[in-house]
């Protein structure tokens, strides 16, 4: 294997597909035992708002990615340590975009069960892309990640 094949995080899967499978299970959970979470408009309108919000946040921070020249897909190396817009206020606002879009699909569907499937997600992210990643950016950037590191939170 050749060095830029190693050059990348080893993160535990595809974080799409994490959130996908969390989605896929909230969702058949609210589908075997339906309890709601609050009257339905009100979900519903808080669900479609932060759904909105989620996909701001993750556009915006595709977009300072690309425009840094770096890759978003974790799978392949970063080229440069982002600490531009939403990046400056957390080091991981597409992953929080993941649990906001599942927070709010679970308040689409009015169901207290998808809206808890977000403790996992988070978890597996946490634990199998964010930790992956700040051990390799770590190791790549040295310094220059560890001061973002220091001055910029993980979550929110």
């Amino acid at each position: 294997m050749s060095a830029e094949t190693q050059d990348h995080a080893h993160v535990l899967a595809f974080p799409p597909l994490i959130f996908a499978l969390h989605a896929v299970a909230g969702g058949l959970a609210h589908w075997l035992c339906p309890i709601p979470l609050l009257p339905t408009l009100p979900a519903r309108l808080l669900g479609a708002g932060l759904a909105l919000a989620a996909g701001a946040q993750a556009f915006w921070a595709s977009r300072i990615m690309h425009r840094a020249g770096t890759n978003v897909n974790p799978d392949k190396p970063t080229i440069a340590i982002v600490a531009a817009g939403p990046y400056r206020y957390t080091r991981n606002p597409m992953y929080f975009s993941l649990c906001l879009l599942l927070l709010a699909i679970g308040l689409l569907l009015d169901g207290v069960l998808p809206v808890l499937f977000v403790v996992p997600l988070a978890l597996t992210l946490h634990f199998g892309v964010v930790r992956r990643e700040e051990r390799y950016l770590a190791a790549k950037f040295g310094e220059t990640y560890l001061a973002y590191q220091r001055r910029v939170r993980r979550w929110i």
